[in-house]
């Protein structure tokens, strides 16, 4: 498996941190190149894909950074961590219908500023403001611009004041605060009781495999077939194709006149294949010229 250059989505486990999960696949299929985009929390399950090869150089630059996830909460309770795995005490709870949960849920739909939560790996001064809440440090911190395109209840128990919502939002949105937030906006507390990320860099759970599966497609030789092709993170991009000089020239780093390619004008990035359809990577139009981006194609 050391040639391998692509994207595996995983279904990262609850208790695994994100770089367990790169750890453990170094290990099991014996890569050096190997990375991750968007960290999820120990306790949160879901898919976290994982880049391998020359698609490590992709982690940086997805031109899809919004995530989707399932919450689940409980009303009249605060953390310190904002979440069920922290120092948890009820609060004063009226009594919530559906209707008003839904609409005050609804509220925190479009873009707006949040405060991050203690137990986050944001710095202050040089510090993780994890480390500082482990001390019982509590630091001031600045609201950060989040966006949240779509909020749904799932359901609600008003007996109990439990339930689930979907959410997709921007990166850097902290469900755990969005918890927090809607618990203050109905007057009482809300901690987060569960998370499961749905999607990430446009990649669905439904595709992302267990750990379990993934040894077995080892043993059996068929892990290729689940593998991602990097080229399918941007296919917001247009695509262009080169000719056989175009393509040798290309490779070699030379910068191509954009007025000798057939291509959709107005764009800044494109993928770019060669003149037997295979992707090399991704180029910039920059003065009327064609200009290599990023190469995802091996090079010797």
């Amino acid at each position: 498996m050391t040639g391998i250059n692509g994207i595996l989505p995983v279904d990262k486990p609850q208790g695994f941190t994100s770089f367990d999960v790169v750890k453990k696949l170094r290990g099991m299929l014996k890569v050096k190149k190997i990375g991750h985009a968007g960290t999820l929390d120990p306790m949160a399950t879901g898919v976290l894909p994982i880049f391998l090869g020359t698609a490590t150089k992709a982690c940086d630059i997805l031109p899809v950074s919004d995530k989707r996830y399932v919450a689940s909460f409980a009303l009249g309770k605060e953390s310190d961590t904002e979440d069920v795995w922290g120092d948890v005490k009820d609060v004063y709870l009226p009594p919530i219908s559906r209707e008003i949960a839904e609409k005050s849920l609804l509220t925190f739909q479009g873009s707006s500023l949040q405060i991050p939560p203690m137990y986050a790996a944001i710095r202050v001064n040089g510090k993780h403001l994890y480390e500082l809440a482990r001390k019982g440090i509590e630091v001031p911190r600045e609201p950060r611009p989040i966006r949240i395109d779509t909020l749904r209840l799932l359901d609600f128990d008003e007996e109990k004041a439990k339930g689930r919502f979907e959410v997709s939002c921007s990166k850097g949105t902290y469900i755990r605060s969005l918890c927090r937030d809607f618990g203050k906006k109905l007057n009482t507390g809300a901690i987060m009781t569960g998370l499961r990320r749905t999607e990430a860099a446009g990649i669905s759970c439904n595709t992302a495999l267990t750990l379990e599966q993934i040894q077995t497609f080892l043993e059996q030789g068929t892990l290729d077939e689940h593998i991602i092709p990097i080229e399918t993170v941007f296919q917001s991009y247009p695509s262009l194709r080169l000719s056989p000089v175009q393509s040798r020239m290309f490779f070699n780093g030379a910068p191509l006149d954009l007025k000798r390619i057939n291509h959709p004008k107005g764009h800044t990035f494109y993928r770019v294949y060669d003149s037997e359809g295979t992707f090399f990577g991704l180029g910039e139009a920059k003065n009327d010229s064609l200009c290599v981006y990023k190469f995802f194609i091996e090079r010797s």
